[in-house]
């Protein structure tokens, strides 16, 4: 039976590179780390340290065995956080990472709703990109995951349950009226992550052409900047209209292109009660009339 402890000991040492910055995060002593890796190395009967030079570095069978702790350890400090949610919602911890334009539009309202409703829980928002959403949510370090997909984009992982919130239209952003999508193929194009990037090329690839990238960012209000010097157009979600808009964009929305919106969790159902309260919380503000699924984002 593998140690807890010791496996909280590799999962530091991977991320840190470092026995020496393990040990300051774990509050131990340099010799009581080294202890718990050679426990670890005997229990297991593996090699999990090479050493370099003055340093260390995990083998093989090291990082095989740290990726694995690092799932285990966050499973059960959410264990743990859903035991504590069941003394009562008052009482209850939540944590969610989701994608910018999400947290700077819906976020704010659903958890004004939530914590109205239940003002002794806490919630805990981390600013991710969907991949790096749902991996912290296999880790067991949120419970929630706000992400995007397209139609073209891969599945989720096993385990990831999806529960759909809103389809978020999609719009082509210039600094001149009536421009159309058929018409930029010679344009400066502006992209941004890699989702939001391959739906970008799927788009001009139904139009006949590859688009010519000239600037990459994630950045929304950079993206609408760079359109409105003129420097380029892009693409963009009707959220990060709503998080942000620059005076002089002019938005046409292209006809069937939407991303879809999601909160995810992990594992079978039911969801713990602090879960099921913020899902609610996101449900019910997607619903109001409004909201990216109904507004229009157009230059009039």
């Amino acid at each position: 039976m593998l140690d807890v402890t010791r496996l909280r000991v590799i999962a530091a040492v991977a991320r840190h590179g470092s026995v020496t910055e393990a040990a300051k995060e774990l509050h131990y002593s340099q010799p009581s780390v080294s202890h718990h890796l050679a426990r670890l190395e005997a229990e297991t009967g593996a090699q999990l340290l090479q050493r370099v030079g003055r340093g260390i570095r995990l083998t093989e069978a090291g990082r095989l065995l740290a990726d694995r702790a690092g799932e285990i350890i966050g499973r059960i400090d959410a264990a743990d956080a859903e035991l504590s949610a069941h003394v009562g919602l008052n009482a209850g911890h939540v944590r969610l990472a989701g994608f910018s334009s999400a947290i700077g539009s819906l976020l704010p309202q659903a958890v004004g709703l939530l914590t109205r409703e239940h003002p002794g829980l806490r919630i805990s928002l981390t600013d991710a990109h969907p991949p790096e959403a749902l991996d912290m949510l296999r880790a067991g370090k949120i419970e929630v995951a706000l992400i995007f997909r397209y139609d073209e984009s891969e599945p989720e992982p096993d385990g990831v349950r999806l529960h759909h919130l809103l389809d978020d239209p999609v719009y082509l952003l210039s600094s001149r009226r009536g421009r159309k999508l058929s018409a930029l193929r010679d344009a400066t194009w502006i992209a941004g992550c890699e989702r939001c990037r391959s739906h970008l090329l799927s788009l001009c690839a139904d139009e006949g052409f590859a688009p010519r990238i000239g600037y990459t960012t994630d950045d929304m209000v950079v993206m609408q900047a760079l359109v409105v010097a003129g420097l380029g157009v892009t693409t963009i979600p009707g959220l990060a209209l709503r998080a942000h808009r620059t005076k002089g964009i002019i938005a046409s929305e292209l006809p069937g292109s939407h991303r879809h919106v999601y909160a995810a969790t992990y594992g079978e159902p039911p969801d713990p009660p602090v879960t099921a309260a913020l899902l609610a919380a996101l449900a019910a503000i997607c619903a109001e009339p409004g909201r990216a699924g109904n507004a229009d984002y157009r230059q009039r």
